[in-house]
C-alpha cells in the first residue's frame, strides 16, 4: 500500500518529540535554559564530574554535538571543566551552583510537560507506555533480534 506516516512509529514518535521539545523550551526558557542543554543538564544533575564521552555514551548523541553543547554551557555559566586528578589529559564536566539552583524548577518544569502530555492515559497507560518506549529504545541501540520479530510482549 505504501508509506501511511499517521501509521509510522517512527513519523509519530518524532512528531512527539518536537511537541514535546516545543512546551518544554516555553518552560524553562524563563529560567535561561534551553532544550539543547537540557539532556546533559538531566545526566549531570543525576552526578556530575563525568568526562564528555560518558556524557556522550549516557546522552546517545555524536561527539560534534557534545563538544558544542558544553561549550554553550560553559560559556552560559552552567558547567566547569577540570583536568581530572589521576589523569591529567582527561577533563571531568562539573556544574556551576548556578546550574545546580536551577535543578528544582527545570526538572520540575519536565514534570509539568509529561504531566499534561500523558494526562490522555490511564496510569496503567502511562506505565505501558514508558515501558514500551524504554525497550524500543534498548532495541535501537543494540539491534533487535530476528526472532523477536512480530513477537508481542
Amino acid at each position: 500500500m505504501g508509506f501511511i506516516r499517521d501509521q509510522s512509529a517512527g513519523y509519530l514518535a518524532n512528531h512527539m518529540a518536537r511537541l514535546f521539545a516545543r512546551e518544554l523550551q516555553a518552560r524553562i526558557k524563563p529560567l535561561g535554559l534551553s532544550i539543547g542543554t537540557f539532556p546533559a543538564l538531566l545526566v549531570l544533575w543525576e552526578g556530575d564530574g563525568l568526562t564528555q564521552r560518558e556524557l556522550i555514551e549516557r546522552l546517545d548523541i555524536e561527539q560534534p554535538t557534545m563538544a558544542n553543547t558544553l561549550a554553550r554551557m560553559e560559556r552560559d555559566g552552567l558547567v566547569v571543566r577540570r583536568k581530572d586528578a589521576a589523569d591529567g589529559r582527561v577533563q571531568r564536566i562539573w556544574l556551576t551552583a548556578a546550574a545546580r539552583a536551577l535543578e528544582a524548577a527545570a526538572t520540575a518544569a519536565a514534570d509539568e510537560v509529561n504531566d499534561r502530555a500523558l494526562a490522555v492515559l490511564s496510569p496503567g497507560e502511562r506505565a505501558s507506555f514508558v515501558d514500551a518506549m524504554c525497550r524500543i529504545i534498548a532495541a535501537l541501540q543494540t539491534g533487535v533480534p530476528d526472532d523477536a520479530a512480530g513477537r508481542s510482549p
